[in-house]
């Protein structure tokens, strides 16, 4: 009888798929602190600066929900390659077309794209070469958060003190973009999608030995936990940062003074925060408990932030910037945690990928704080922010109160035979 070996994928294999995130998540993010670049050079109203935004989030659903049941069919490299090598051309349109709002937009509306494809497989991707849940996790968030944090910043340093401040900040992500497809090119596939591609099937799951359907939406998103439990939270991940990196910088300064500098200032200290939370929210016992952690620290970000915006104070705004950090991290980990955890073993990049695009719903709060504040003002928008916090976080915390609660129960009592009693087993 003929066997099939699959070769188990070295321990530090992810870090190959971790490098194509953190390229593909510097060159989605280096465009936020040049917002205000163009808004200057190019002379652009709210609603231009809005739109260019928004072309982005736009074309990133869509292509989460595409890559990820797509890698889990045909395989996590087949699918994350071509848009790890499609995301510095993405780049590369905005150098081509610095003024150019056709190329801007189309250059963004790609970047978002790569995106959407890259996030949702190789985070899979990572789960599957790490080898366990709770640390693939804090290895795929920490490498993306290390790309949105450095890229703006890094954007946002050479547009406000080199020259050609429509070109220079993009050049680093062309070279970075260059070693990540040249790594993922070389990267593993593990087991199961190596098993794919040599026409094999998975491991049998579940104890019955049946492999669960391919059906779209998968298991796990048809499941009351994943709308009672992950979904609610799941905007506050990218929510969170977004009120940080890009509604802050504006509303505590003034047109005059508005700079690239200090939104790259913003984005530092929120990612920084981000990133060194996530050890902490790896290492809960209980996922639930770190998103209502990272929930009550979304609550105290937009609190302070209310401040910060009454007073145009930038130190607030700082203090705020590193509070909404923190609950990007803790809830961008924890729920990270429990999509893998609910996800079948052929249906991880699917999952993955619905997360992703409800964490990406979270880029409207820049669009929600606009219009609160047309209906308020920019400070009370803030607050009623960090009353949908508030909110979210009671209702997350009683959902796992009241599951722990079911999970502690004793099983009521079963008739057996001969009219005896006895308990569920």
């Amino acid at each position: 009888m003929a066997t099939t070996t699959v070769t188990r994928a070295g321990s530090g294999a992810w870090v190959k798929i971790a490098f194509a995130m953190f390229a593909v998540g510097w060159g989605a993010n280096q465009f936020s602190p040049m917002l205000i670049v163009y808004r200057h050079e190019l002379r652009l109203g709210a609603g231009a600066v809005a739109g260019l935004f928004l072309v982005y989030a736009l074309s990133l659903i869509p292509g989460l929900l595409i890559g990820g049941p797509a890698s889990d069919r045909f395989g996590r490299r087949p699918v994350v390659l071509p848009f790890v090598v499609l995301s510095p051309l993405a780049t590369l349109l905005l150098v081509l077309g610095p003024r150019s709002l056709a190329l801007i937009s189309a250059g963004r509306a790609l970047a978002g794209l790569c995106s959407g494809v890259v996030f949702g497989s190789a985070t899979a991707w990572v789960q599957e070469l790490s080898h366990g849940t709770g640390q693939s996790a804090r290895r795929a968030a920490l490498a993306l958060t290390a790309g949105f944090g450095l890229g703006p910043v890094v954007a946002a340093v050479l547009a406000q003190w080199a020259p050609d401040p429509l070109v220079l900040p993009y050049l680093p992500h062309l070279a970075i973009g260059v070693v990540a497809a040249i790594l993922v090119w070389r990267a593993p596939e593990d087991a199961p999608s190596a098993a794919r591609s040599a026409g094999e099937r998975e491991p049998a799951a579940g104890p019955a030995g049946e492999r669960e359907p391919a059906r779209w939406p998968p298991a796990a998103v048809r499941t009351w936990r994943f709308w009672l439990a992950v979904a609610p939270a799941s905007p506050m991940v990218f929510g969170s940062v977004a009120l940080a990196i890009v509604v802050l910088p504006e509303d505590v300064t003034s047109a005059r003074t508005l700079s690239a500098g200090f939104a790259g200032l913003m984005t530092a200290l929120a990612f920084s925060a981000g990133v060194g939370v996530q050890p902490f929210a790896r290492r809960l016992g209980n996922p639930l408990a770190g998103v209502v952690a990272g929930l009550c620290c979304a609550a105290a970000g937009a609190g302070v932030g209310v401040a910060a915006v009454a007073a145009a104070d930038r130190v607030l705004a700082g203090i705020a910037a590193v509070l909404l950090g923190l609950a990007y991290g803790l809830c961008l980990v924890s729920g990270l945690r429990q999509a893998e955890q609910m996800a079948g073993p052929n249906q991880r990049g699917a999952v993955v990928a619905c997360y992703y695009a409800l964490a990406y719903l979270g880029f409207a709060a820049p669009y929600l704080a606009a219009g609160l504040g047309a209906v308020t003002s920019q400070a009370g928008a803030f607050g009623i922010l960090a009353g949908i916090a508030v909110v979210i976080a009671a209702w997350t915390a009683g959902y796992g109160f009241r599951r722990g609660r079911t999970d502690r129960a004793p099983d009521p009592p079963v008739l057996c035979q001969a009219g005896t009693t006895g308990t569920r087993t």
